[in-house]
């Protein structure tokens, strides 16, 4: 009995499957075709033009990547600089492989990831992505202890502590340098631990991009709780649409200092250097490197824990000085007073002299005799020194004081031409200011040998300065004098903006971007002309007395070809 129903049991279950699968066709091989291309190659990280900056000498990076082939993949390989670090030979899927791992061992430098796909058929396919592994920052000016460049994080370089976030600060691509800038928000800004800033002295250089809405707000500031400003420093703006007044105040102890400091224009459309510099003695504000000074006593830290960044946050926010969304870059921080020098060389370092056309010298007087685009130093004759310029500091004359230049580099030219402004001293009634002449043999202790290279210089006219060129040919000398027209009123008290142009056909002296005097002049000679005098005529033009200039003079360009009218306007214009 048993038995009988064992089998009708398996019968059933036999007709039960059998229905089961009725309809249904059976699986069979399905041919995927030829095998036409080669695999694709996804990088998905490190990112090209990647640049790692941690504070070690070895680094880590994140490699992931897919490979995938229209019929069977054979082989992925990873190589770091020619060197494989990963293989794979067998797929879970085997038309696709997903690669994700850390490759420890990334040393300072240039780096080069290479990721290799081979199918069945040896057909190949490589790709590579390149990146760098930056050294840790070394501080490159004394005593700097903070540098924070935004460039796509918030961490100070070289403790890398990273600042902390309030509300959405974000980045803006368009930096002075590096490949991002701080980029501001509404309510928010940074903060970041006081502790190693604090010193006796202290100073501060970043670069900034004035958004002037809202009207004011706080910039950088180290305060104590509450509505105290007689301990720490507070840099903030205030102004309108039009224009925003960089100010500063300190606390030394039992007072506070105030530094008005001046305008700058608003919206901002360049980047403009602010910096501020704390002593026992002066709080200075520079702006594009130009010093607002005020008398200061001193600083004093107590209770000021936190460095609010881009924001009078977190305890400075009274007044309405909250955050700004404006663009910061390359903040650095200092543990003494920095110095006008010190300013131009940040400035210079950050954001070098862009040569114009032609422009071979270039020298700005901003506390140094020094051509910026040759990088080399004039030599100081006498003891000339600077004052307030026409853009920054300029060159002071003194009795017997000149600077002098090589004139190798400066002569490989047939045609030459010079800008620079002047404020005029009619003491001495008469004074060379640029000369590149040759040796005197007749009359070396008072050389007038006018037959190459060119005299630009003054003489007394009726009261006035009246300024003149004499340029030779190799034979004979050509006078540009050009009369009442090149005249200067020196009881004006006014800058003055000169020029003049040597061409392979003409002559031209500009006085305020006008034409006082043109000629014809042809083949310029340089023979024996191998020394620049700056604000003389000595050594080779003196013999009709034409000596040191007390004059100031600022923003002396030199080019090697005959500038324009048009051109001459333009740089006088860019300097106003």
């Amino acid at each position: 009995m048993k038995l009988t129903k064992y089998i009708l049991t398996l019968l059933a279950a036999v007709a039960f499957l059998t229905g089961c699968y009725q309809g249904i066709d059976s699986i069979s091989f399905v041919d995927p075709g030829p095998d036409q291309t080669a695999p694709d190659i996804k990088i998905t990280s490190p990112a090209e033009g990647l640049a790692i900056e941690v504070d070690s000498l070895v680094a880590s990076v994140w490699i992931q990547y897919s490979a995938t082939d229209d019929i069977e993949l054979k082989s992925v390989t990873v190589s770091m600089d020619g060197t494989e670090i990963q293989k794979m030979t067998t797929f879970k899927d085997y038309r696709r492989a997903l690669g994700e791992f850390r490759f420890r061992n990334v040393t300072t430098g240039n780096h080069v990831l290479t990721i290799k796909a081979e199918d069945l058929q040896g057909k190949s396919t490589t790709k590579t992505v390149n990146f760098t592994k930056k050294p840790p920052y070394v501080p490159i000016y004394p005593g700097e202890v903070f540098y924070m460049p935004f460039n796509g994080d918030f961490i100070e370089k070289i403790t890398f502590k990273e600042a902390t976030k309030a509300g959405t600060p974000g980045f803006t691509d368009a930096s002075l340098k590096g490949l991002k800038a701080y980029a501001g928000a509404t309510d928010s800004w940074l903060t970041f631990p006081m502790t190693g800033l604090k010193s006796n002295e202290f100073s501060a250089s970043f670069w900034y991009k004035v958004n002037a809405s809202p009207d004011r707000s706080g910039i950088l500031n180290a305060s104590p709780a509450g509505e105290d400003r007689s301990k720490g420093f507070r840099l903030f703006r205030e102004g309108s649409t039009t224009s925003q007044r960089i100010k500063l105040n300190v606390g030394y102890g039992t007072g506070e200092t105030w530094n008005d400091g001046a305008l700058i224009t608003a919206p901002g459309t360049s980047w403009v250097h602010i910096a501020i510099s704390i002593s026992a003695t002066t709080a200075v504000i520079y702006i594009n490197g130009a010093p607002v000074e005020v008398p200061n006593k001193g600083l004093d830290w107590t209770g000021c824990d936190v460095l609010g960044i881009a924001s009078g946050a977190p305890n400075f926010a009274y007044w309405n000085h909250k955050f700004d969304k404006s663009h910061y870059d390359e903040l650095r921080l200092f543990n003494r007073a920095i110095s006008y020098e010190d300013v131009q060389t940040i400035m210079q370092n950050d954001k070098p002299y862009v040569p114009k056309t032609g422009e071979i010298f270039y020298m700005p007087f901003e506390g140094s005799y020094k051509d910026i685009i040759g990088n080399q130093q004039a030599t100081v004759v006498g003891t000339p020194a600077f004052a307030a310029g026409k853009k920054g500091k300029a060159y002071s004359g003194a009795t017997g004081s000149y600077l002098t230049f090589p004139a190798a580099d400066l002569t490989k030219t047939t045609q030459f031409s010079a800008a620079f402004w002047m404020k005029v001293n009619a003491t001495p009634d008469r004074a060379g200011i640029l000369v590149i002449g040759p040796p005197d043999a007749a009359a070396p202790a008072a050389p007038n040998n006018r037959t190459s290279g060119f005299r630009f210089f003054r003489e007394n006219a009726g009261g006035k300065q009246r300024f003149k060129l004499n340029a030779g040919n190799g034979t004979a000398d050509t006078w540009f004098d050009g009369g009442t027209a090149a005249d200067v009123d020196p009881t004006t008290g006014n800058w003055v903006h000169f020029a003049f142009t040597i061409g392979s056909a003409e002559s031209v002296v500009y006085i305020n971007g006008e034409v006082v005097k043109q000629g014809a002049f042809a083949n310029l000679s340089w023979k024996d002309c191998d020394i620049l005098s700056i604000m003389s005529g000595v050594p080779r033009f003196s013999g009709w007395n034409h000596l040191s200039d007390l004059s100031l003079m600022d923003e002396l360009h030199i080019f090697n070809k005959a500038l324009t009218q048009a051109e001459v306007k333009a740089i006088m214009d860019a300097e106003k």
